[in-house]
């Protein structure tokens, strides 16, 4: 599936975005899909993950409070809302998808949620946010 994310932007500090995950022309219905955030020079970063049987959502723990990853109701959409927006969030944004029964999500030593980038099988373009006053 070719995934576009849209959405990102320049925000100030405690703003929010809605960022939007899609498949133009097509569903994203049969697919868990995720998000991930990279800064330059820094490695891709998981951030949420919706699966695509249950609609149960995962988050990383510095993620939860303030990301929220939800489906519209055709499944044409994912979205990722993000509030109280802060500098570090600064980063290119880039949904993936795959067709596993669940989000492949893996414990990490530190006991938080991660899924590896390699999961997945279509990455969109990024979307680029800015936090900055």
């Amino acid at each position: 599936v070719q995934l576009q994310a849209f959405g990102g932007g320049l925000v100030q500090p405690g703003g929010s975005l809605r960022l939007s995950c899609a498949a133009p022309g097509g569903t994203l219905e049969y697919y868990n899909i995720a998000w991930y955030r990279q800064v330059p020079g820094k490695e891709r970063e998981w951030v949420s993950c919706i699966n695509r049987s249950d609609g149960r959502t995962y988050y990383r723990e510095s993620a939860k409070g303030r990301f929220s990853i939800s489906r519209d109701s055709a499944k044409k959409a994912v979205y990722l809302q993000i509030t109280d927006l802060k500098p570090e969030d600064t980063a290119v944004y880039y949904c993936a998808a795959d067709k596993r029964e669940l989000c492949a999500v893996v414990i990490t030593p530190d006991l938080d949620f991660d899924i590896p980038a390699g999961e997945h099988d279509s990455w969109g373009r990024g979307t680029e946010v800015t936090v900055s006053s």
